[in-house]
C-alpha cells in the first residue's frame, strides 16, 4: 500500500502535475470475467472493492460510460446520514455510518469524513412529535438521536429565522450528531485506487450497448469496446437502470428525475452544521472551502439530464433565504443536476433477478451518496453468495408486488432530509 510523505506532497504540488503517478490503471478490456460491474460511480467502484477484499473475487471489471467521479457520485451534496424510522432502512444506513467512519483508513485516503451533525427544523407541534416519533425509533436501533428545543437551536444557528414574523416559525429539532459530510470525490478516487490495487479492471469510456443471455442465464456484455464475457453482471449505474434494464425487457419500479445542487461563493465559517428545513425540501451545510453547499427538490418531470433548471433552482433558494435570511447577500457560484433513480416508496432495491447472473442496486432517490461503504459491501455480498444479507433482505425486487413496501415518507421520498 503507497504512502506518501509530506515532503512528496509539497513536491507534487509545484509540479504543475507532471510526472505523477498514475493513482490507477487503464488497461484494455479483457475477454472475460469472473464479475462485470457496470457503472463506475460510488456504488460500483464500492462493489468491486469489497468483492476483492471481502470475497477474493479479483478478476473483476467495471464498465463506465463515462469517467470515474463524472456521475452522481460527483453531482450531490455529500450528506451522511441514518436518521431513519423504518427498521430495514435504519439497520441498513447505520452499519453505513460505521464504515464511514474508518473508511479514510480503510482506503489509506483521505475522505475528508466531517461528523459535524446533521439538524432536521420543525416548524409545527405536529412536525415536532414526527420528529419526536423518528428520534425514538432511531435510539431503539442503537442510533444516536438528540431532540432540541428553540433556546438550544439558537445557540448553534443563531442566523436563522427565529423572530416573532417568521413565515416559518422554529419549534424546535431532531439531530443526529454523528451525521455530517464526506469528499464525494475522495471517495471515489479512495474506492477506485483501492480496487485497481487488488486487481480490479477499471474501464472507463465504455458504454454497455447490449447483454448477451441465453436460456435465462447471464453469458456476456456488449459494449462500445467488444464484447466481454462473465457469468455475472451487477447493474449500478443509477438514473441510467431504467434504460439498460429496457436492453434485458425488464421494466423496473423507478422514474429518473434531475435533482437540484448548488454552491455560494466562499465566506467564512459560520455553520458548523448540516441543516434542513422542515417545511419545504432544503437542506445546506458549509464546505471546507467556504462554500455554502445547497440542494433541494426535483425538477416536476423525467429527465436523463444532469444539468438544474432556474425555476426549479429559485423556489429552493427562496426556502433557504427563509430558514437563513443572510443567504441572500451570498452569489451562488455553480449549480448542477443529477439523475435520480426514484423507487416507489423510496427505498433501494439491491437483489438477484429472475435472470440467473443479473443483479440490481438501484432506487437509491435522495440518499445514494451516504449509502456508497455499505450498499458496496451489501451488493459484493449478494453477487458473490448469490443471496441477500441480511442487511439487504428487505430491499428485495419483488416487494413492489407483495406489497410489503418501506414508506419512510417525508425521509425518503419528500421533503425534511437531504
Amino acid at each position: 500500500m503507497q504512502r506518501y510523505s509530506i515532503f512528496s506532497l509539497i513536491k507534487n504540488a509545484f509540479s504543475n502535475h507532471q510526472n505523477w503517478d498514475v493513482v490507477w490503471r487503464d488497461p484494455e478490456p479483457k475477454k472475460e470475467y469472473d464479475v462485470v460491474i457496470v457503472g463506475g460511480g460510488g456504488h460500483g467502484l464500492a462493489t468491486a472493492y469489497y468483492l476483492a477484499k471481502e470475497h477474493n473475487i479479483t478478476n473483476v471489471a467495471i464498465l463506465e460510460k463515462g469517467w470515474i467521479g463524472g456521475g452522481n457520485v460527483g453531482r450531490n451534496t455529500t450528506i451522511l446520514r441514518s436518521n431513519y424510522m423504518w427498521d430495514p432502512n435504519g439497520l441498513f444506513y447505520e452499519y453505513g455510518m460505521k464504515l464511514w467512519e474508518n473508511l479514510s483508513q480503510e482506503l489509506n485516503y483521505n475522505v475528508m469524513y466531517s461528523p459535524r451533525g446533521i439538524i432536521n427544523l420543525a416548524h409545527s407541534d405536529a412536525q415536532l412529535n414526527a420528529y419526536s416519533r423518528r428520534g425514538n425509533s432511531m435510539r431503539l436501533n442503537g442510533i444516536d438521536a438528540v431532540m432540541l428545543g428553540r433556546e438550544e437551536l439558537k445557540k448553534m444557528i443563531p442566523f436563522a429565522d427565529f423572530s416573532t414574523s417568521a413565515r416559518f416559525p422554529i419549534f424546535g429539532g431532531l439531530m443526529q450528531p454523528r451525521g455530517g459530510t464526506a469528499r464525494h470525490d475522495a471517495v471515489a478516487w479512495g474506492y477506485a485506487r483501492q480496487a485497481d490495487s487488488m486487481g480490479v479492471d477499471i474501464i472507463q469510456h465504455c458504454e454497455v450497448t447490449g447483454f448477451d443471455v441465453r436460456n435465462g442465464k447471464i453469458e456476456g456484455v456488449q459494449t462500445s469496446r467488444g464484447n466481454i464475457k462473465t457469468k455475472k453482471i451487477g447493474l449500478c449505474v443509477a438514473g441510467s437502470t431504467s434504460l439498460l434494464a429496457e436492453k434485458l425487457n425488464m421494466k423496473l419500479p423507478i422514474e429518473s428525475h434531475v435533482l437540484q445542487a448548488c454552491v455560494s461563493e466562499p465566506v467564512k465559517p459560520f455553520l458548523n452544521h448540516v441543516v434542513t428545513f422542515g417545511a419545504g425540501h432544503f437542506y445546506c451545510s458549509q464546505s471546507d472551502k467556504g462554500e455554502m453547499v445547497m440542494g433541494g427538490d426535483l425538477d416536476g418531470y423525467n429527465s436523463y439530464a444532469q444539468r438544474g433548471n432556474l425555476p426549479t433552482l429559485q423556489h429552493v433558494l427562496s426556502e433557504g433565504v427563509a430558514m437563513f435570511p443572510n443567504l441572500s447577500r451570498l452569489k451562488i457560484l455553480r449549480t448542477w443536476g443529477g439523475i435520480m433513480d426514484m423507487s416507489m416508496d423510496g427505498s433501494p432495491v439491491i437483489d438477484k433477478t429472475h435472470i440467473e447472473g443479473l443483479y440490481l442496486n438501484f432506487g437509491w432517490c435522495y440518499g445514494g451518496f451516504k449509502a456508497t461503504p455499505v450498499s458496496g459491501w451489501t451488493f459484493a455480498y449478494t453477487i458473490a453468495q448469490n443471496q441477500t444479507h441480511e442487511l439487504n433482505s428487505k430491499y428485495k425486487l419483488n416487494r413492489f408486488n407483495t406489497g410489503y413496501l418501506i414508506d419512510e415518507k417525508g425521509v425518503g421520498t419528500k421533503t425534511w432530509i437531504g
